[in-house]
């Protein structure tokens, strides 16, 4: 499987732990909520595109259902490929994010990507099917494998199956 390019957000940072990271600005959780908030606006608004921290980057916006309260919860994510793979981590260390948790219980998606909305499928790796693809997402994606190298918790991964554009 062939290395997909970094976004431009990824390539104006160094590693993991650069401080310019958009990861690693410190936000209290209203912050963050707001802040998803903002950027799923202006996501919407600009057909895909952003500014701030994520200026030039790739997001898509994933829906997902509730796990515990069935109501639908969207958050921004960075686009990530293997190929024509697409699929979803995380960079938060002491816990897996609420969408992994969400999709394990409905697995169910609504992506926003690139001006269209598809709906669709994530799954979540495990076992053997999860080694794989970890050992070549760690070999391929240096701000993954920079971060694992720092947490006990393996990072989640989700790979998304689309279907056509609505």
């Amino acid at each position: 499987m062939s290395e997909t390019e970094p976004s431009a957000a990824e390539s104006t940072v160094t590693s993991y732990d650069d401080p310019d990271a958009p990861w690693n600005q410190d936000f209290s959780d209203t912050e963050l909520a707001n802040w998803n908030d903002d950027v799923i606006e202006e996501f919407r608004s600009n057909g895909g595109k952003v500014g701030g921290s994520y200026a030039g980057a790739e997001l898509l916006l994933l829906t997902t259902t509730g796990a515990k309260s069935g109501k639908p919860r969207t958050v921004p994510l960075g686009v990530l490929r293997r190929d024509d793979t697409l699929y979803l981590s995380s960079f938060i260390e002491d816990k897996y994010p609420a969408w992994y948790h969400n999709v394990k219980v409905n697995p169910q998606v609504t992506v926003e990507l690139a001006g269209s909305t598809q709906h669709g499928t994530a799954h979540v790796l495990a076992g053997a099917e999860y080694d794989e693809f970890a050992n070549w997402a760690l070999t391929n994606n240096p701000f993954l494998a920079d971060f694992q190298a720092k947490v006990e918790l393996p990072i989640p991964l989700v790979v998304l199956t689309l279907d056509q554009p609505s």
